[in-house]
């Protein structure tokens, strides 16, 4: 028998085809994050719950259904869901990793270029009917040739940063909490700093980390007051990694000069302050927003699911201790 799935918003097409000839399949129709209770809902009956990073999962909704056998997450983080309270319960936790890497430094790359050269405005400027010719002031923006390029945080995405900053010829220098060995900083062209230094010297800075404990609200007012006021901040891995509030004051205060956001505190909303500033480029959480990738997502996720039920081990078990 096929497992009774129930998938809290739709996917690509070729996810859902798949979906439909492996599964019995349940999802919501409506383009929209589900509330608490209707996820509750949806998964009575069902053997697997496919959520996405909007939807929370706490302990009440996996109560609410003893028999579901695995959750498989449509991202790379997982901090939506209660792990620990999964793993109490017996329910294996899956996740998406690795395919999003490319996507997601294309991304950062696009808000540095963007940010740093005034796209943005400009292009707005252009739509506006008020531009009446080049001018040797107009929107002057920062290079990003020879700048250096700090990266907090050198996993897949990181690295994958790093290799975009060689290619315009950056200085690239970086921090984590586990260094490289001296042979792939070498490869890589990377140079080891402190977290501090990174913030000093860097004139573009690229948050890379996994959101957790120890990540939330990594940048704050002591860390944007060690910065050169000429530095712009790149975010493309979790919201509250940057204290918002902080980055506002920051900004409006011009101890940095900009900011390429694609992931926000309290997603979806932004607070007001940024979306006035013209120093700022703001997406709505678009960091893996290709066909190719979304689709690739979506079947990593199905392997998952279907790899339960086969009685496999489970391609990208995020919480080990369940087994």
């Amino acid at each position: 028998m096929k497992p009774k799935v129930f998938l809290t918003r739709e996917l690509p097409v070729k996810v859902m085809e798949r979906l439909f000839k492996h599964t019995d399949l349940t999802y919501n129709k409506e383009d929209r994050v589900l509330s608490k209770q209707e996820i509750i809902n949806g998964i009575q009956g069902k053997d697997a719950l496919l959520c996405l990073l909007t939807d929370i999962i706490d302990g009440d909704i996996m109560d609410a259904n003893s028999a579901l056998k695995i959750i498989a997450n449509y991202a790379v983080g997982y901090n939506n869901i209660d792990v620990t309270e999964a793993t109490k319960r017996g329910i294996p936790i899956t996740n998406t990793p690795g395919v999003l890497t490319e996507t997601s430094a294309d991304m950062a790359f696009t808000l540095l270029v963007a940010t740093a050269r005034r796209v943005v405005a400009g292009d707005t400027f252009l739509r506006s009917g008020n531009w009446t010719g080049w001018g040797p002031l107009q929107f002057l923006g920062a290079d990003i040739f020879g700048a250096t390029l700090g990266i907090i945080g050198l996993g897949r995405i990181g690295k994958a940063v790093a290799k975009r900053g060689k290619g315009f010829d950056m200085k690239i220098i970086y921090w984590n909490r586990t260094r490289l060995s001296e042979a792939e900083e070498q490869e890589l062209g990377l140079t080891y700093a402190s977290f501090e230094e990174v913030l000093r010297r860097s004139d573009f800075v690229s948050l890379n980390v996994a959101y957790n404990e120890h990540t939330f609200h990594l940048l704050s007012d002591k860390e944007f007051d060690l910065m050169k006021n000429t530095a712009i901040v790149i975010n493309t891995a979790r919201g509250p990694i940057i204290d918002e509030k902080a980055l506002v004051r920051a900004l409006q205060a011009k101890k940095i000069a900009g900011a390429g956001l694609d992931v926000y505190e309290e997603e979806p909303k932004v607070t007001p302050a940024l979306l006035a500033m013209e120093n700022c480029v703001l997406l709505p959480h678009l960091a893996s927003a290709s066909m190719n990738t979304r689709t690739k997502m979506g079947m990593i996720a199905i392997d998952n699911l279907l790899a339960k039920f086969e009685e496999k081990a489970l391609p990208n078990l995020v919480n080990k201790d369940v087994l």
